[in-house]
């Protein structure tokens, strides 16, 4: 059952979306040949406890970091350690914070060094197609219609939308509903209405969409191995509109 917001809720899961942006700022800041991912994980760790926050994925489901780390043929759900990034590596940061008992989460997905033209198409593409998820999340739209507008956008550009993930509603609890998926057919699925909260978090990869799981039972890759981008934002349905609480005018994501 879909919890809708009231404006207190939704201003305080932008407090948490702000902490997590602003982790976000400050990992990002570190991305650079010879760091570490778990180097990274240790910053985003200490900078939402001085926050008074709590990391919403350490401990989640038994995931045993603060953050997700996802590098190249990395989908989701990378467990953040001693791999070095190098040049030409591509790399999401997944930060979610909990904060006065509500969640926010983002996503961001970085080059390392000099990247090739297709990897920055990759991301390029990833973005734009969250984006258009973000103007699409107003009242009477379906979640359909999110889903074949990213869909769309993505295959537009030669790319494909990862189909064993999804955007998930956010609140009191990390995952909530509804479910986003980030393909599908015009016309179906929930109708938004104002106060339902959710990210929008396109998968999208270099080759086919197929996936896979590793032995760490978390990390997703692609099948084929080619190279996988995610961007992703907390969005509240208003009547005036999508309000992308973990957007800042402050900050570049």
């Amino acid at each position: 059952m879909i919890q809708l917001k009231s404006p207190a809720e939704i201003e305080k899961i932008r407090a948490s979306c702000r902490i997590a942006a602003l982790t976000m700022a400050k990992v990002l800041d570190k991305i650079t040949p010879g760091t570490t991912t778990g180097q990274l994980d240790a910053i985003a760790d200490d900078y939402i406890r001085r926050n008074a926050a709590i990391p919403s994925a350490k401990g989640y489901r038994g995931y045993p970091k603060s953050i997700c780390t996802s590098v190249n043929d990395e989908i989701v759900h990378g467990i953040p350690g001693a791999r070095k990034l190098v040049d030409r590596d591509i790399l999401s940061v997944d930060i979610a914070v909990l904060k006065d008992g509500y969640h926010g989460d983002m996503n961001v997905s970085v080059g390392v060094g000099n990247i090739s033209l297709v990897a920055q198409s990759l991301l390029d593409a990833t973005r734009e197609s969250l984006e258009i998820g973000l103007q699409a999340s107003r009242p009477d739209q379906r979640l359909g219609d999110i889903g074949h507008l990213i869909q769309r956008h993505v295959e537009a550009q030669g790319f494909s939308v990862v189909r064993e993930y999804c955007g998930h509603g956010i609140g009191k609890a990390f995952h909530e509903e509804p479910q986003l998926l980030h393909f599908g057919t015009p016309g179906t699925g929930r109708r938004l209405e104002a106060g339902i909260v959710f990210t929008i978090e396109p998968m999208v990869n270099e080759g086919a969409a197929d996936s896979r799981v590793l032995d760490d039972d978390w990390t997703a890759v692609t099948q084929d191995g080619k190279l996988s981008a995610q961007f992703e934002h907390t969005v509240a349905v208003t009547a005036n509109g999508p309000d992308v609480l973990s957007r800042f005018d402050d900050l570049p994501f």
